[in-house]
């Protein structure tokens, strides 16, 4: 599940990428606008800095700007940024696994196996969405992930 610190980065973020090219926006006017608390966002900025995401200017003319054209930013790199990873378990992480205290064989797990393929989906819809998409709407086409689709009705 998406934190309040990834939403309130992404609502940041689409805020930036509405911004003309060159344009800056300081902190309060992006808190603002987004109803985000600006204690928070002010570390949520900073880690997206850190992370290469935005650049800051100090002084008249300062404020945040994307560091990159925002169809140069994937949401999946943004979400690790402030999240951490995308599975829904640790045993089914790339980046932090962590075996289970209750697994006897993570290799034949069903939940790790299963976990597994919905990380898979997950990153592959998010590692391929730019900032730019996301902004316009978020919206994709449907993947073929490789069997049918079930419909929740």
């Amino acid at each position: 599940m998406l934190t309040k610190k990834g939403k309130y980065g992404l609502k940041a973020l689409v805020d930036l990428a509405r911004l003309p090219p060159g344009q800056t926006a300081f902190i309060t006017e992006i808190a603002q606008r987004n109803n985000i608390p600006k204690k928070f966002l002010d570390t949520i900025l900073l880690e997206l800095r850190n992370a290469g995401v935005l650049r800051s200017k100090k002084g008249p003319g300062g404020g945040y700007s994307l560091s990159r054209p925002a169809s140069e930013i994937r949401i999946g790199h943004v979400i690790r940024t402030l999240d951490g990873p995308l599975a829904p378990i640790r045993c089914a992480s790339r980046t932090a696994y962590e075996m289970c205290d209750d697994c006897n064989d993570p290799e034949t797990c069903r939940v790790r196996i299963s976990m597994t393929s919905v990380r898979d989906a997950m990153s592959s819809i998010l590692d391929s969405m730019t900032l730019a998409e996301f902004a316009a709407g978020g919206v994709l086409p449907p993947r073929d992930l490789g069997r049918k689709a079930h419909r929740l009705t």
